[in-house]
C-alpha cells in the first residue's frame, strides 16, 4: 500500500516494496523506487514463487478469527501439505513479533494461531520442502500513514497515550439562581423606641461597621447609633424618621456574593442525581461558570414544574449571577474508573471497524478497537490496542483521509 503525507504541499512519498525470494534462502530487494500489485493465486491469495516451487498465502476469517492457510505449489500443481515445513514470522509496527506454526489440514497447511488485526506487518515465509530451503520477505502495510512532525503540528494532530480514566454519565438539569440562605441579614433595632435617622436606601452598598440608623429609645430617651454587622446590598428598609421600631428589620441587606443554583430534577433522575455528586454550571448557551457540587434535596419541590429541587453554590464575587437568572447544569452520575481509554474524538471508521490510530515517531496505524462504555470526552477500550500506546487524539480524521486515499487495502 502507498504511504503518503495528508498535507496538499507534501508532495513527497513512501512506497513498500516487496522483497523477492530465492532459492536455498539466499535473499535478494526488489529495485526500490518500483511497486506492483502482488500476484494472486487460485484462492484469491499472495502468490509467493522461487522457482518452480511456490505457495499460496491467505488469512482465512469467514466466520472465524482470521487464520492463515498456505497452500503449496510446483509448475502450478498442488504438492502434498504433509510434505511442506512451514513457518511464518510477523513483525509489527510496534516492535510485536509474531511466530506461527502450520500442520497441514486437507489441501492446505494450517497456522496454529490468530492473525490479529490490523494485518499489517513485515513478513517473512521460510517453507522447506523436499529437502530445499525457500525464504520469502516483503511488507503487507495495512491502514498506515507517514507524516512528519511539521505537517502533523500543521494538521491539528495532537498525541496522547493509552491509559486508564474516568468514565461516566451525565444528566443536563436546568435551574435558577437564589441567593443563598445565609446571605440575607435582618438589622432590628435593640431597644424599641422611635427612629431618629436612616442612612441608607435600598440598592444602596454598605460596609460592616457603617452607621444604618439612630434610635430613641422609649425606655431611657436615649439615641443609640445601630451599625451593619455585614457587607452586603440595602435588599429593604422597612423604616423611615418618625417611625417607632419594634421588632420589624429596619433593614435588610445581602450578600451578592453568596449565590446558589437551585436546579430541577424530573422523577426520572430521581434514582441517579444525589446530593454530593459534581456539577459542571454553564450559561444556557454552554459558556462554563463553575463546577460545584450538588447539596441536599429541598423539603418542597417545584409544585408547577412537578420536579424535586437541589441546591449548589456557585461564586458570584462580582455579582454578575442576579437572583431569578437562568443557568444549565451537567451532573455527572455512575462515575468509574476504567483501565483503558481513548478519547471519543480519535475514534475513527475503517472498513469495518472503529479504529485509532496509533503513533510511531512519523508512522501512524490503524489499532482496531473493542469499546465499552462511551461518553463525549472519553470511551472504554476493551481489546484492541497496548496500554501505553501513544495514538492521535486530535485530527484523527486527517490520517484517516490520507489512509482512504491511498487505497487502503486488505491483503491476504
Amino acid at each position: 500500500m502507498k504511504i503518503r503525507q495528508i498535507l496538499p504541499a507534501l508532495t513527497a512519498m513512501m512506497m513498500i516494496v516487496p522483497l523477492a525470494a530465492c532459492g536455498g534462502g539466499a535473499e535478494t530487494t526488489a529495485e526500490e523506487g518500483k511497486s506492483a500489485e502482488p500476484e494472486k493465486g487460485p484462492n484469491r491469495g499472495r502468490m509467493l514463487r522461487d522457482g518452480d516451487f511456490a505457495v499460496e498465502m491467505t488469512i482465512f476469517e469467514d466466520g472465524v478469527p482470521p487464520m492463515y492457510r498456505v497452500y503449496p505449489s510446483r509448475d502450478g500443481k498442488p504438492v502434498d501439505p504433509k510434505m511442506v515445513k512451514l513457518t511464518v514470522t510477523l513483525k509489527r509496527l510496534d516492535g510485536e513479533i509474531n511466530r506461527f506454526a502450520f500442520k497441514p489440514e486437507g489441501a492446505y497447511l494450517a497456522g496454529d494461531g490468530v492473525v490479529v488485526e490490523p494485518h499489517s506487518f513485515d513478513v517473512e515465509v521460510v517453507a522447506v520442502e523436499n529437502g530445499k530451503r525457500h525464504v520469502w520477505k516483503f511488507a503487507n502495510p495495512e491502514g498506515r500513514s507517514k507524516i512528519s512532525a511539521a505537517a502533523a503540528k500543521d494538521g491539528g494532530i495532537e498525541i496522547e497515550t493509552v491509559g486508564p480514566a474516568v468514565i461516566s454519565d451525565i444528566r443536563e438539569v436546568e435551574g435558577v439562581v437564589q441567593l443563598a440562605t445565609s446571605a440575607r441579614s435582618e438589622i432590628r433595632a435593640q431597644f424599641p423606641g422611635k427612629v431618629m435617622l436612616v442612612t441608607k436606601a435600598v440598592g444602596d452598598y454598605v460596609k460592616k461597621g457603617q452607621l444604618l440608623a439612630r434610635i430613641e429609645s422609649s425606655e431611657s430617651l436615649q439615641v443609640y447609633p445601630v451599625y451593619s454587622p455585614v457587607s452586603g446590598v440595602v435588599a429593604e428598609r422597612n423604616a423611615n424618621v418618625g417611625n417607632v421600631a419594634i421588632d420589624q428589620p429596619i433593614y435588610v441587606i445581602t450578600d451578592p456574593g453568596q449565590t446558589t443554583v437551585v436546579f430541577n430534577i424530573f422523577p426520572r433522575d430521581l434514582g441517579t442525581i444525589r446530593p454530593g455528586q459534581k456539577v459542571d454550571i454553564e450559561t444556557l448557551d454552554g459558556q462554563p461558570i463553575a463546577a460545584s457540587v450538588l447539596g441536599g434535596y429541598l423539603p418542597e419541590g417545584n409544585a408547577a414544574a412537578g420536579t424535586a429541587l437541589v441546591r449548589a453554590s456557585v461564586p458570584n464575587r462580582d455579582g454578575r449571577w442576579r437572583p431569578g437568572m437562568a443557568l444549565h447544569g451537567r451532573v455527572t452520575v455512575n462515575a468509574v474508573t476504567v483501565p483503558l481509554a481513548v478519547r471519543t474524538e480519535a475514534l475513527q471508521r475503517f472498513r469495518d471497524f472503529t479504529v485509532v490510530f496509533a503513533n510511531f515517531g512519523e508512522d501512524y496505524e490503524v489499532r482496531m478497537l473493542e469499546l465499552g462504555r462511551k461518553t463525549p470526552e472519553w470511551t472504554e477500550v476493551l481489546s484492541g490496542i497496548k496500554p501505553g500506546t501513544r495514538y492521535a487524539a486530535k485530527g484523527a480524521f486527517l490520517i484517516r483521509q490520507d489512509v482512504e486515499k491511498s487505497g487502503a487495502s486488505h491483503d491476504h
